[in-house]
């Protein structure tokens, strides 16, 4: 059974920091995709970052510079995000795909979710 469990989240200020943190568990260490999306206000999810088994990563343009996505050991996912701005504040989901037959940064390809953790950036 694959779980999903995010971390960490909460509220900074512009210009500020932050690292969320995702254990996930129950897959099979090939053939996967771990992914971070998340879901602004009245709007869509959307795509921030994911990585692969092979360690090939992905970024959305709004993010690029910014954000990093690290597969650790143990099945930790990470997302160091730099250089917030109000337009970050988001629910920000966690996400696994397996089998993972694409490395497009695309809701439907991930299978497995964790519940999401908010994150807010104020002026």
């Amino acid at each position: 059974q694959v779980r999903v469990t995010e971390s960490g989240g909460g509220s900074v200020q512009a210009g500020g920091s932050m690292r969320l943190s995702c254990r996930a568990s129950g897959y099979a260490y090939a053939n996967y995709c771990l992914g971070w999306f998340r879901q602004k206000n009245g709007e869509e999810r959307e795509g921030v970052a994911n990585i692969d088994s092979e360690g090939n990563t992905n970024y959305a343009d709004a993010v690029k510079g910014r954000f990093t996505i690290s597969d650790r050991p143990g099945q930790i996912l990470e997302l160091q995000m730099n250089s917030l701005n109000p337009d970050d504040t988001a629910v920000y989901y966690c996400a696994v795909a397996w089998p993972c037959w694409t490395s497009a940064l695309m809701v439907s390809v991930y299978n497995y979710w964790g519940h999401g953790t908010q994150v807010t950036v104020s002026t």
